[in-house]
């Protein structure tokens, strides 16, 4: 067992963090979409190679494993980065601003990935270590339910890259740079989505009575549908549904055939999320019914909930007190947005753990996001301090 202080500090990346900030903005100005990581992924590999790892590159899609071996440790821990971007065209005006019209890194996984790397260069160098690590740099986590997470595992990621625990990490707007949040138990939410297309009889806007109106029906649903969380749901738990787009006819005077309506269900718990989907079943399929009109529901799982195990969430958060001070790690509070980690933690032991980008930092998914450089190094030094304690104990 090491002392504490003789474990990954601050202080040893800051002579890393020009570099950092370097790599960081040069994924920032090259963004790749979900499935197109293609130059972000060679890149990496190539970084990773020539620090010494074992790397396999098109793992799930572009996806890079990268393992070292120091010691005769038995034990073995796997750290989780992701590389792609998103359609959206910048406007932040910085001079590392995306040179790829249509497409940027408005969720931070350029500062993801320029962490990770900045971490495995460090623990190359110093080999500090006993036993296995792992980094794992994910494509197409912006993919929706088709995504690279589970790519990776069908890949056969488990049984070729064999490892004990998994970390992953969400840079955190609105929190301050360099400071850490972590929860255990559900931390993000299961999101699911619902396409739900009403079939009645359409004719002339002036003879509604020969008619059987889906714009009437999908009107009364969206009503009787806020009653889903409101009147079905434990009010001590948490749970959105929203409709978020209805498509139905092009003139005044036609009363159209279909209406269709495009549905996001979010929830925290297995349970909940059982009974959301059969709620919204049952009410869909009465209601249209009741007007003798007919709904036909389109309902896709996506990704599950995020839910952090207690044993590895609390090292975390020791790890963290450690390197940042008390006064810098918080509770993170539950988070409606999704996200595919989710996957890894269905087969493993681990942590989703999110890091502040700044009071000030607009919000993810903007036009206006950028990564903040000033916690590049506290998110490089959290992954090599939990890699060196965690293959200690």
């Amino acid at each position: 067992m090491h002392l504490t202080n003789d474990y990954a500090n601050l202080s040893d990346f800051e002579p890393a963090k020009a570099e950092l900030t370097a790599i960081r903005r040069h994924l920032h100005a090259n963004p790749e979409l979900s499935f197109e990581e293609a130059e972000t992924a060679r890149f990496v590999a190539d970084k990773l190679e020539a620090w010494g790892y074992h790397v396999t590159r098109n793992v799930g899609g572009h996806g890079v494993v990268a393992r070292m071996i120091v010691g005769s440790g038995k034990k073995s821990i796997a750290i989780r980065a992701d590389m792609d971007a998103l359609p959206i065209t910048e406007q932040t005006g910085l001079d590392h601003a995306s040179k790829v019209p249509g497409k940027m890194h408005a969720c931070g996984h350029d500062g993801h990935t320029a962490m990770l790397l900045g971490a495995a260069e460090y623990l190359a160098r110093t080999r500090r270590f006993n036993g296995t690590v792992t980094l794992i740099f994910q494509p197409a986590e912006e993919a929706g339910a088709v995504s690279g997470a589970p790519a990776m595992i069908a890949d056969g990621l488990f049984e070729r890259f064999p490892f004990d625990v998994i970390y992953g990490l969400h840079n955190h707007p609105g929190a301050p740079e360099g400071t850490f949040l972590m929860r255990t138990g559900p931390l993000m939410a299961a999101a699911d989505t619902a396409e739900i297309t009403i079939t009645g009889k359409g004719g002339h806007a002036s003879r509604p009575h020969l008619t059987i109106d889906p714009v009437v029906v999908a009107c009364h649903l969206v009503v009787t549908l806020q009653t889903v969380v409101s009147r079905s749901v434990d009010p001590t738990q948490t749970a959105v549904v929203t409709v978020g787009a209805i498509h139905s006819g092009e003139a005044s005077n036609v009363i159209p055939e279909n209406a269709k309506l495009l549905m996001t269900v979010r929830s925290f718990d297995p349970k909940v999320r059982e009974l959301l989907e059969t709620r919204i079943r049952k009410l869909s399929e009465s209601i249209a019914e009741g007007f003798g009109a007919k709904a036909e529901i389109d309902y896709v799982h996506g990704h599950p909930v995020v839910v952090n195990s207690e044993t590895e969430t609390e090292f975390a958060w020791t790890v963290a007190e450690e390197l940042v001070g008390a006064d810098r790690v918080t509770t993170c509070g539950l988070i409606p947005g999704s996200e595919d980690f989710s996957h890894f933690l269905e087969h493993k032991p681990g942590a989703f753990l999110r890091l502040g980008n700044g009071v000030n930092s607009a919000i993810l998914h903007s036009a206006r996001y950028d990564f903040a450089d000033e916690s590049l190094t506290a998110g490089a030094a959290m992954w090599a301090r939990l890699t060196e304690r965690y293959l200690d104990e």
